[in-house]
């Protein structure tokens, strides 16, 4: 029975959990998280603790206080959030250890910025590829207009359309992707 359970959470987007988790308050759906998860929030507590037992008792403790932050956060991204709480948790524990000293901050700021840097190029892969499924006409004009800069004259001219179907694929280009990347929910609003 509960082998089955456990296959059925594993099938599940990290929204649907959270949206199950939501519902029914399973302990399932924790231990679902812990199973993905457990070894990324290790991860960052290791970077960020440099010491095993440390970053263990975090871990742990993350996840028995995960249920109730689930219930009171609005998530978007579940695996950006996790990242971030874990994060925190993370600076208030050296605070508490009186281990934060300033060239580790430093260093943390440098690494959040290099953190920064590779979703944020993530987040460019997804919008290159949603660009790429837009109709060839919307794709063209996006991607002279948005990348290269180019005008409405510019574009006309080099694509040789009456000026009133370049704004038109542009906007409807636009709206396309929108409604791609929202449904994928990488991340709020791009446009």
């Amino acid at each position: 029975m509960l082998f089955s359970r456990r296959n059925k959470y594993k099938t599940l987007t990290d929204e649907e959990l959270l949206r199950t988790y939501k519902k029914k308050q399973s302990s399932e759906v924790i231990g679902e998280y812990y199973q993905r998860y457990g070894h990324l929030v290790m991860g960052t507590s290791m970077k960020y603790l440099r010491n095993k037992f440390d970053a263990e008792d975090l871990v742990m403790n993350l996840f028995e206080k995960l249920p109730g932050k689930l219930v009171s956060h609005n998530i978007s991204n579940f695996k950006s959030w996790l990242y971030m709480v874990t994060k925190n948790e993370c600076l208030m524990l050296l605070r508490k250890k009186g281990n934060l000293t300033s060239s580790i901050t430093k260093e943390l700021e440098d690494t959040d910025d290099q953190d920064l840097k590779i979703d944020k190029e993530a987040q460019l892969e997804i919008l290159e590829g949603a660009i790429e499924d837009l109709k060839t006409e919307q794709k063209e004009c996006i991607k002279l207009f948005y990348i290269e800069s180019k005008s409405y004259q510019e574009i006309t001219e080099m694509l040789r359309l009456d000026i009133k179907k370049v704004k038109s694929a542009i906007q409807n280009g636009k709206r396309n992707l929108k409604l791609n990347l929202e449904g994928r929910n990488e991340f709020k609003s791009v446009i």
